[in-house]
Order: structure tokens, then sequence, then C-alpha cells
């Protein structure tokens, strides 16, 4: 007899993606005192294509937590920033849901955790392409690493008159959406 649902227990038997990403440029950590475990998320994002190209997971959590991490790795590799940041917290709680069946209520921060793992790493992804921008312009869009520079150029050689339209040619805005004022400016 197995303690957890068979979804949930074979791939806290055989998960996918677990294990350290010695070359991620963004780690992201949740935790949890209900039950005082915590999830690393490691990511490989592209730089030039901002894609997700490996995604892994470290966790002393159940299997639910193992589960939905595994699940959340899988569905977000091979995926471009905006596609995922497209998706709303209740869009990837449902897709990790569909693959394992729903979780009970005193199952949910698993789930919360899982999300709040991804969202730290997408931060400190963030945070270094800050850290690592040398240009003379403003950076305006720090999840896709876009100059004021950049958005200008785009914006007078393919006669961008909307944020939408920036975004569609460089990416910019299409991230968190925090600079898509200042793209508009």
């Amino acid at each position: 007899m197995n303690f957890y649902p068979e979804r949930i227990s074979e791939l806290f038997h055989a998960p996918r993606n677990v294990g350290k990403l010695n070359d991620a440029n963004a780690v992201g950590m949740g935790a949890t005192f209900v039950c005082g475990v915590f999830l690393r998320f490691y990511l490989r994002i592209d730089n030039q294509s901002k894609e997700i190209t490996k995604a892994k997971f470290q966790t002393n959590g159940c299997g639910y937590l193992i589960a939905s991490a595994d699940v959340l790795a899988g569905n977000i590799t091979g995926k471009k920033l905006n596609k995922v940041h497209e998706l709303d917290r209740q869009v990837l709680q449902t897709e990790i849901e569909n693959a394992l069946g729903v979780f009970s209520e005193h199952r949910k921060h698993c789930l919360e955790t899982t999300l709040n793992a991804l969202q730290s790493a997408f931060a400190d992804f963030r945070i270094r392409q800050v850290e690592e921008y040398a240009g003379e312009k403003a950076l305006i869009c720090t999840c896709f690493g876009v100059s004021e520079e950049t958005i200008e150029r785009v914006i007078a050689e393919n006669r961008a008159e909307t944020v939408e339209q920036v975004g569609e040619i460089c990416n910019a805005g299409t991230g968190c959406g925090s600079c898509q004022f200042l793209i508009g400016e």
C-alpha cells in the first residue's frame, strides 16, 4: 500500500528534475513553517532567447512538494520567460493539479511553496540582469535586459506606437509588466 496517491508516489520515488544545477543563472527558494520544509529552484535561462533551458530543484519536503516541484520544473523547461510570466499563479497551480490531482486543503502549502520558489528564482534572474547591465542608458525592462536605447531604436525603426508592439519586437514589458509605464513614455 502506498502512503501517497499513485501519481505523487511515482514522482516521489523517481523525480525527473531533482538536483542542483551548477550552471544556474536564477536560483529561488520557498519555505513553509507549516511543516518546516524548503524548496530551492535552479534555472538556466538563455540570456539571448530568454528560454528556460533547464530547471532543477532540491527540497527536504514530502512527496507532495517533490511531485509539485517536479511537474512545474518539467512544465517550464523549454518555455520562454514571457510565456511563463503570462501564466498567473492560479494557472500554474491548475497545471500542477491537472498532472497530480487536486491537493487537499492541508496540502495546499506544498503548492504555495513551489510557486513561491519559482517566483523567487525569477526575481533572482532580474536582479542578476540589473547587476550585469553595463549600458550607458537606463535599463528599462529588467526581466529581459532591454535598455532605453534599445526601446528607442525599436520604436524608430519599426514605427511601434504601443507598448504591446514594442513587446512583440523586443520582449520589453512582456515579463512582470512593471516597466510598461516607462515604455509608454
